[in-house]
Formats: structure tokens, C-alpha cells, sequence
């Protein structure tokens, strides 16, 4: 099978993210599918029939552990949280280095800390609070490269820290903890406190100076300053930690705690823990508009098998000792969901609808059972986790919740292979690859805009409707426009917050880890019913939520005007004709941009034929401020060679935009934010060249100016790899345009 065959013909975009994420050293699919199911014919069927795909690390690095490379097949870890010694601070930052550099992304949580104005011993006589750690470990995410991508972190405080209203207000900087995911632990008697108007204490004990620091503050106060926050700027989300403490298969183990969570908040872990992530496509699953259970159940035994398979040769490769010892005690993975509502659409349920949400407890119930008796099989086989005891499983909520009289007669007897099995993570790379909703979101948006460049010569947007609606108006013809649609077709943007957290209460219910989950909010969202979202949640049993409002401060959600690349038109194929190179004289039209790059100011001047708008010649300069002045040189003498030798304009555009990232450009992007679009000065030079020929053409034709959108707009997120704008969803950026995605 080749991989267009698997993805579709005209799903470039899947393609390429597969040959840029996945693929090693031009390997056929074939040989991808042989390394990535390591001889399991179940489960390299169920990835040839798009039912089920590993994680992210697992896609890109199975099999190459002979390789001489560094890698991990995890996706997330936690760390140990830094003591309050400035040793055990940096060390904690050596650990974050180490596993970023074999692909991991991780939390850490920083509640050990002394609080801002505790008592040291050292020259300061104070410390700079607990808060003022955060940028070490941000600026550690940003220095770490991996592959192309850069490390993703989470980092939480628990509400009974002192410092928590400053942890809150961090993100209100735009400068500040640039490359972290932030979110507080509120505890019940917090939220209680909210909900009854009540003040609460924080409290923190220094022993090293016997110091009692207590401070008392008014919650609801507080909650509010908190969600308008989170209005304005998107951060930090809510981790609501008695629901995370307490529902989940080890609730009843006295010793056990967890740490912090993975950086998209799916993954509660303990200190060193770690998990291995997969995702089943539910829409997969949908035959003739009817769920084929009993192939799910069989998915789901399949699934957890191979994961474990997967624990167990990944073993040596975790980067950190105390890493290796928590996977081994405790054998965490992570089975969850993709395409929940293409799924529900096949099957005629309307996203957040009773109908929806009466089927999803009924899967979700099924799925967890599925899996514990599974887990229960392969203990009996195998051998139970190094730290199960069988009687404290089954004595969990969760467990009594979920499993069948079968699988509690099984795991009495045998115990789990897993002490934990299922989550729901944002799949943004899996589900953008094979075209389906990603993790629990609803879809998107109905359509995108997409431009391409007519054979007269100019660009022309058209309407590209997302694969789930394409799909069902080529099965009802007499759907021909997005108004036409029934009312099953929701999205993020008009769906009704409460409906939204319905259906993620539903499927927390039967998820022993937790659920990445982004509510996404219109620009005119009032500010004061971000209060309502998150006691809503609280109240629904959710682990925990993030709210993302279109057009916030911090972070701008993508647009339905899409900037993905659209292949040129097919040509007819012409007999080789000998390359005649074009003279140019001095009657040529001039334009001029200036751009700034990650080594500074970049001039960039063309020159068009005066009859024709063609692109005849190009010139860069850098400005005062740096930058290799003969890389630049070179490229506009190559550009000018290719423009005088026939190469049209669109050619040259499309090579520049196709160069990689470079790393001192998406390090201005993120913080000073001043950059011209793209990630690297070859595609910036793209950009503009586009837009100064676009320019002439208006001209000739005597038409207005119609300004390229992406050149216009304001990029608030940009793609560190394109720079187009990021979507965020489930606690995640993910690009349509290229596939790029922080979680990955």
C-alpha cells in the first residue's frame, strides 16, 4: 500500500506530515507499517484500516532503539517536584533538559517552593517566591530542540500555596513562561469556598527556618480574578484535584499520590511517571450508520496488548532512572479516543445532544471494562504490576463503577497488568493526519477558505469543506450548501458551553486518568460566564478544563480562513525546451519591503517587467542589526537566475515557503513577536514576494489591490514551523497548514 492510497489522493497534508513526522529515511509505508506494528498483524491491520494509531513518539521512533539515537516512546512524563533548595531546583531543571532531548514533554509542580518573602539563609535573606522559577523551567522548554519541534511543559501550583494569585497572573505578561502550559490544583474545599462566598487559608511551613506562612484570601475574589484571566489571555486552566485523586483505580492505595500531570493535562502521573499513548478512531467503527461493537471490544483488547508491548521495550529507553522504576512499578498507558464527533455524525447524534451522551456513557462503560479484563487476562499471563494489590483496585469507585461481575472475579484472582489504562489526549497530529475531529473536541469548523492561483494568472479563494461534511454532502446530493446541513453538524464555536462539558462529565466517568479538554469560546463571550464553565465542570465531575475565547490577548485561535497550501494546477506536459536565459534593462518596476527576521532587519526589493508583472530580478540586504549578508546575496542571485530562466513566480514562492524553521526565528516569534510571517528568512522572503507581485498585477489590471489575507491579518499564534496561525484545542496548538503540533 502506498501512503496516499491509505491517507487519500487529495489529503497532501496528511502526506506530509507523515514523510516529516513519522516516516524514517524514506521508508516505504509498508516498511512504516512492519516497524510501527513490530510483527502484530492485528494491530497492523487496525492501523491500515485507520481504527487505531500509537501516540505521536511511538509513530516516529518504534523500532529504532538499534539506531544510535536518543528516544523515548513516550509522549509525557512527570517529574519529581523540586524541593526547596536551589540545588534541587536546578537539578529539576537538568531533568527537563534530559528529557526533552529524547522527545518527551513533562510536568512539574512547583507547590514545594517557598512562597515570595520567606525566610532564607543565603545573601538574599528572601526568596523570590515560588513563581519566579517558572521562567527557568520555560526558558529550559525553549533551548531544547527536538527534531524540528521543542519540548512541551505543563507546570501547576496547588490553591493552598501562598503564591497561587501570583502563579495566576503570570500569563498576563505576554512576555513571560512563553513555553509552558500552566494550570492550578483546586482541591473541593477551595471551590466550596468559591461557590459560598467564603474566604480560605493558605498555608506553607519552611522547616529550614521554622516558618509558618498563612495567608488568608477571598476565594470567590480570587475565582473571578482568575476567569477573567483566562478570558483575556487563555491561561491558567483548572485541575479540580479531589476528582483526580479519587477516581481512578489506585484511590484506595494509601502511599500512592500523584505529582503534577503531562503538559495537555490528560495524564495524571506520580513523581518519575510516564505514559505510552494510543488513540482509537471511533468514526472508524461506523458501518452503514451503525456502531460494530464487537469489533470495538476486540480493538480494545488488541490495543491494550500492544501497548504493554510496547511498556516493555521501551523500558531502557527512558531518560532518567527514577523515570525507568515508576514504569516499572506501576505499568501506566494510556488507551483513548480520536473522531468522537465524526462518530456520533455517522451515526445521526448531534454533538452534546441526550442521544449523544446516553451512547458515549454506554461506549465509555464498555471501553473501560473492555480494557481492565484485558489488563486482568494479561496479569494472569504475564504477571500483576510490581505494586498492585487486587482487593484496593476493586474497592476504588472507578473500579466499582465500570467493571463487570467477570472482570472483578478476574482481577481478585489475577490483579492488573496496568495501574493505568485509559485517557483522552488531544490527538492534533493523529486526527489532522488521517482528516477526523481530534480527541473529544467537536469539529471545528464546517469549511475553510483556501486560495489558489487561477491559469489567468490570479488568486482565487475557495470554500473547502472539513472531510466529515464533504463526506456526507457527497452521499446527499441535495445538500449543496453548509445551510443546507441538519443540525447534527455542531462546532466549536456554536456549540453551547454546557453540552460541551456534558460530554466530557460522560466520558470521565469511564476514564481512570483524564480528559484534554478545551472549551472553546466566540469573540463576544461574556467574561462573567467563564465563572459558570468552570463550577459547571466542577460540579460534573470533570478532572479538569481550559477555556480558549477567540481573539484573547495571548493566543488567536484559527481562523476558518485556512492557510494551507493548495497544489497548483495540473499542466499539460510540454517536450523539454533549451533554457534561454531573459536579458534585463533598466525599464523594470521597482518594490520594496522591509522585513524583520530572527537576526534582524531584512530589505527586500524585486523588479517586474513593466508589460508583463513577471518577476525579473531580486535583491536582499540585511539591515544594521545582523544577518549573513552573503547567504543573502546568494539567494537573490539564485532567485533572479531561476526568474530570468522561465521559472514562474509561483514556483519560486512555493521553494522558499517550503524551507524549514530556524531557530533564532522562532525564538523573536515567541517573544518579541515582531517577525514577518514565516519561520526563517527564505520564507519570509516568500511572503513578500508574493505580496509585492500580487501588487504589480493589481496594477497592470487597473483593479483594487487585493491584499493577501495572511500578509494582512495579524498573526497572534504563529506556527513555529510556517507561520501560519495555530488552532488550539484539547490543551493543544496544533497547525492546519502544515501539521506542526506542540503536543506531538
Amino acid at each position: 500500500m502506498e501512503i496516499k492510497e491509505w491517507l487519500g489522493e487529495d489529503n497532501q497534508l496528511g502526506v506530509d506530515i507523515w514523510e516529516k513526522k513519522y516516516c524514517h529515511r524514506g521508508e516505504s509505508f509498508d516498511q512504516w507499517l512492519d516497524r510501527i506494528s513490530a510483527g502484530d498483524a492485528k494491530v497492523r491491520k487496525l492501523m491500515e484500516e485507520k481504527k487505531f494509531l500509537f501516540g505521536g513518539r511511538i509513530l516516529a521512533n518504534r523500532g529504532l532503539k538499534n539506531s544510535g539515537l536518543k528516544i523515548t516512546l513516550s509522549n509525557c512524563y512527570v517529574l519529581s517536584s523540586p524541593e526547596d533548595s536551589i540545588e534541587s531546583i536546578f537539578e529539576t531543571a537538568g531533568k527537563l533538559a534530559r528529557t526533552f532531548s529524547y522527545g518527551g514533554g513533562a510536568g512539574i509542580d512547583i507547590s514545594k517552593l517557598a512562597p515570595r518573602g520567606a525566610r532564607i539563609n543565603n545573601t538574599a535573606s528572601q526568596t523570590s517566591g515560588a513563581v519566579s522559577f517558572t521562567d527557568l523551567y520555560s526558558m529550559v522548554t525553549g533551548l531544547i530542540g527536538q527534531h524540528g519541534r521543542r519540548g512541551a511543559l505543563m507546570l501547576t501550583i496547588s490553591c493552598e500555596h501562598p503564591d497561587m494569585e501570583e502563579f495566576m497572573a503570570v500569563k498576563t505578561d505576554l512576555e513571560r513562561v512563553t513555553k509552558a502550559n500552566m494550570s492550578i490544583r483546586m482541591t473541593d474545599e477551595f471551590m466550596e469556598a468559591v461557590r459560598d462566598r467564603k474566604t480560605f487559608t493558605q498555608r506553607f511551613y519552611r522547616p529550614e527556618s521554622e516558618e509558618h506562612i498563612v495567608k488568608e484570601i477571598n476565594a470567590a475574589e480570587f475565582f473571578a480574578k482568575m476567569c477573567a484571566a483566562n478570558w483575556d489571555y487563555g491561561e491558567p486552566g483548572c485541575l479540580f484535584w479531589n476528582r483526580i485523586s479519587s477516581w481512578n483505580l489506585l484511590s484506595e492505595f494509601p502511599d500512592y499520590h500523584y505529582e503534577s500531570t503531562n503538559p495537555c493535562a490528560e495524564e495524571p502521573l506520580p513523581a518519575g511517571g510516564s505514559c505510552l499513548l494510543g488513540s482509537m478512531n471511533l468514526a472508524a467503527f461506523v458501518e452503514g450508520g451503525v456502531f460494530q461493537m464487537d469489533d470495538f471490544k476486540e480493538a480494545v483488547r488488541i490495543c491494550v496488548r500492544a501497548l504493554n508491548d510496547v511498556l516493555d521495550e521501551g523500558l531502557p529507553l527512558h531518560p532518567l532512572q527514577e523515570q525507568r522504576e515508576s514504569v516499572r512499578d506501576w505499568r501506566q498507558i494510556g488507551l483513548g479516543i480520536m473522531g468522537l464527533a465524526d462518530m456520533l455524525i455517522g451515526l445521526g447524534y448531534r454533538y452534546g445532544s441526550m442521544e449523544a451522551a446516553d451512547f458515549c456513557n454506554k461506549l465509555g462503560k464498555i471501553m473501560a471494562d473492555t480494557a481492565m479484563n484485558e489488563s486482568a487476562l494479561m496479569a494472569k499471563e504475564l504477571g500483576m504490576f510490581p505494586k498492585c494489590v487486587p482487593q484496593q483496585i476493586v474497592d476504588s469507585a472507578y473500579f466499582r463503577e465500570n467493571a463487570s461481575e467477570e472482570t472483578k472475579e478476574l482481577v481478585l484472582k489475577y490483579g492488573l497488568r496496568n495501574s493505568q489504562l485509559l485517557t483522552i489526549a488531544p490527538t492534533g497530529t493523529l486526527s489532522t493526519m488521517i482528516g477526523i475531529s481530534g480527541g473529544i473536541e467537536p469539529i471545528f469548523a464546517i469549511s475553510y477558505e483556501r486560495r489558489t492561483t487561477s491559469l489567468s494568472d490570479h488568486d482565487e479563494y475557495y470554500k473547502v469543506y472539513t472531510p466529515v461534511v464533504q463526506a456526507y454532502m457527497d452521499a446527499h446530493p441535495e445538500v449543496r450548501t453548509e445551510e443546507d446541513l441538519p443540525d447534527i453538524f455542531v462546532t466549536a464555536q456554536n456549540l453551547d458551553y454546557r453540552e460541551r462539558i456534558d460530554m466530557q462529565a460522560t466520558w470521565q466517568k469511564h476514564i481512570d486518568a483524564s480528559i484534554s479538554s478545551t472549551v472553546n469560546l466566540p469573540v463576544e463571550f461574556p467574561q462573567e460566564s467563564v465563572y459558570d464553565i468552570y463550577m459547571y465542570a466542577w460540579e460534573s465531575g470533570c478532572k479538569g478544563v481550559t477555556v480558549f475565547r477567540d481573539g484573547c490577548k495571548r493566543l488567536g485561535i484559527l481562523s476558518t480562513k485556512s492557510s494551507e497550501k493548495t497544489p497548483e494546477p495540473e499542466k499539460a506536459e510540454e517536450p523539454r525546451k533549451k533554457l534561454v536565459m531573459r536579458a534585463v534593462n533598466d525599464n523594470v518596476v521597482g518594490k520594496k519591503r522591509k522585513l524583520m527576521t530572527g537576526c534582524g532587519s531584512l530589505h527586500c526589493t524585486a523588479f517586474f517587467d513593466p508589460d508583463t508583472g513577471d518577476l525579473v530580478e531580486a535583491y536582499l540586504n540585511k539591515g544594521s542589526t545582523g544577518g549573513c549578508n552573503n547567504f543573502m546575496v546568494g539567494l537573490s542571485r539564485m532567485i533572479s537566475l531561476a526568474a530570468r530562466s522561465g521559472c514562474g513566480v509561483d514556483a519560486i514562492i512555493d521553494q522558499l515557503k517550503s524551507c524549514g524553521s530556524c531557530p533564532s526565528y522562532v525564538v523573536r516569534t515567541h517573544t518579541k513577536r515582531d517577525t514577518s510571517i514565516g519561520s526563517c528568512c527564505p520564507m519570509a522572503v516568500g511572503w513578500a514576494l508574493r505580496d509585492m507581485y500580487d501588487e504589480m498585477q493589481s496594477q497592470l489590471k487597473g483593479i483594487p489591490e487585493a491584499k493577501d489575507p495572511e500578509m494582512s491579518r495579524d498573526i497572534k499564534n504563529p506556527c513555529p514551523k510556517c507561520g501560519a496561525e495555530l488552532e488550539f484545542q484539547g490543551g493543544c496548538n496544533t497547525c492546519k497548514s502544515c501539521g506542526w503540533s506542540k503536543c506531538d
